[in-house]
């Protein structure tokens, strides 16, 4: 062994000291493709139950009320907000664009201070900033108070989405990752969803304490954000190497390391120019964003379903059938993400291209159709709610770039923070060009634009598969030294069988 081998070998037995119930299964039992925790020995299985009460449940709570937060403009503008404050030109355009300004901003510097401070006061703080700002959009009478204050919202829900994808990877597993990932951007169809349902009934609280129904709107998403803000000061845990929350034991907690140390996960260190040489000559950061930006844009974030049903004469819809019937397009995102998850993690074994092709075959199918516009009414229908179907495939995504970055936690804190900030960079203008609210509800370069980001999305998927393998080639033909190769059976013998617990079965 080199003496490098030796020194990195050294270094990660002291930041992960020794385990002692973690369990290999050869041959998995049915139970695990409902949920991986019951193939687990019982040390390891008490343990991941906690993670997800508090992670989990955490992660998912605060990202249905950041994009609850997120959403709900484009429900206020169809409810009302566009007659009341004369919005008929591109405002509505422009108050995503302040927005999108502001989470480009803060996105890579966020994902950069989690690697240096801790995670579970700096999240919690800034969702308790973005609930109290969305509170205060109520009381905006002009376009322009609304563009402030969303690119301050922006800038403080930029924390969120990066730095919880970078904390689900940082405490689990390969065969754990995808599905905890998608249960995470699960959250979003059912905040927009909800936003919807919501919309329709506050509506008529309009008239009530001098407000408007959909300035109501604004004051009950941010009644519901707070406590979820301040549930995150109790129970998000720090990373591994560094945490100590009140709910895992000290062995726990050393579980926890050992497992990522098994899974070739590498802790927190500096970064020197090395390292940032390292990161920025290597194609992951570049092919992996390049995936995600195509992924992020293909949609404009426009409300094109509630468009067309206000813009609608024969038959002319109602304010509540307006926010409901478009809620379909997300129920069909959260049935696709989870049957991606769980594809994906369990008889995929922990393959992640073949539902992103399928996402992306579904949206070139909708966006297509919705560009030539002049189709029977059924399928125009069936193309706005099908569209959902290329919504959630952001956590493969994310859970593909833990794994192929899982050998230097500073590149993967910096990749998830750049696939995420690039894409939004791309969404700060990109709508402004194809989705303009003028165009509505016929958007024909924006269903283009959303058929070509697919057809690249194809392309950067199956460019990062190739990549991936013959990188796995070249290590395991040595070419690429030992250290942080990710392979279990390597890292059991480099720790030992005293550290593993092997059932009677030999599982």
């Amino acid at each position: 062994m080199s003496s490098k081998t030796a020194d990195a070998d050294a270094e990660r037995a002291t930041a992960y000291p020794p385990a002692t119930a973690i369990q290999e299964s050869p041959k998995r039992r049915w139970v695990s493709y409902i949920w991986d925790t019951f193939d687990k020995a019982p040390e390891e299985r008490r343990l991941l139950t906690k993670l997800d009460a508090a992670i989990l449940s955490f992660a998912s709570l605060g990202y249905f009320i950041k994009y609850l937060d997120q959403i709900n403009i484009n429900n206020a503008f169809v409810s009302g907000m566009k007659e009341d404050l004369g919005m008929y030109q591109n405002q509505l355009n422009y108050m995503q664009a302040a927005w999108t300004v502001g989470y480009v901003i803060g996105e890579i510097p966020s994902n950069v201070m989690l690697t240096k401070i801790r995670p579970r006061y700096w999240l919690p703080a800034m969702e308790l900033l973005w609930t109290v700002l969305t509170m205060c959009l109520s009381r905006c009478d002009r376009p322009t108070q609304f563009y402030v204050l969303r690119f301050f919202i922006g800038l403080a829900e930029s924390t969120f989405y990066p730095g919880m994808q970078y904390i689900i990877g940082s405490w689990y597993r390969k065969d754990e990752l995808a599905k905890r990932s998608c249960i995470f951007h699960t959250s979003s169809g059912i905040a927009s969803m909800f936003s919807g349902y919501l919309m329709a009934g506050v509506y008529n609280l309009g008239g009530r304490g001098g407000f408007k129904g959909w300035q109501w709107l604004f004051i009950i998403d941010g009644v519901i954000s707070l406590p979820i803000a301040l549930l995150g000061f109790i129970v998000l845990p720090d990373v591994p190497e560094i945490s100590n929350p009140w709910y895992l034991t000290e062995d726990e907690v050393k579980l926890s390391q050992k497992r990522m140390q098994l899974e070739g996960r590498q802790p927190r260190g500096p970064y020197t120019k090395a390292k940032l040489k390292k990161i920025f000559t290597s194609w992951h950061i570049y092919i992996l964003t390049a995936a995600y930006i195509t992924f992020n844009n293909a949609s404009g974030g426009q409300p094109v379903f509630q468009q067309y049903l206000k813009a609608s004469t024969n038959p002319v819809y109602t304010i509540g059938q307006i926010n409901s019937y478009p809620t379909t397009t997300y129920a069909v995102q959260v049935f696709t993400t989870l049957v991606y998850a769980w594809t994906s993690d369990s008889i995929l074994r922990g393959a992640r291209w073949p539902p992103i092709i399928f996402g992306a075959v579904s949206n070139i199918v909708c966006y297509a159709s919705l560009a030539v516009w002049n189709i029977p009414e059924g399928w125009r229908w069936f193309c706005f709610i099908m569209s959902g179907a290329g919504y959630g495939l952001s956590g493969l995504l994310f859970a593909w770039a833990h794994e192929i970055c899982s050998e230097d936690n500073e590149e993967r804190a910096l990749v998830v923070g750049s696939m995420n900030e690039l894409a939004y960079v791309f969404q700060a203008w990109l709508p402004q060009v194809v989705w303009q609210q003028v165009d509505a509800p016929r958007y024909r370069k924006g269903f283009i634009t959303g058929t070509v980001m697919s057809v690249l999305l194809i392309l950067f998927t199956a460019a990062t598969w190739v990549l991936e393998r013959w990188e796995t080639g070249k290590k395991r033909a040595g070419l690429v030294g030992s250290e942080g190769t990710g392979s279990l059976s390597s890292a059991y013998g480099e720790l030992g069988e005293e550290n593993v617990v092997v059932d009677a079965q030999g599982k």
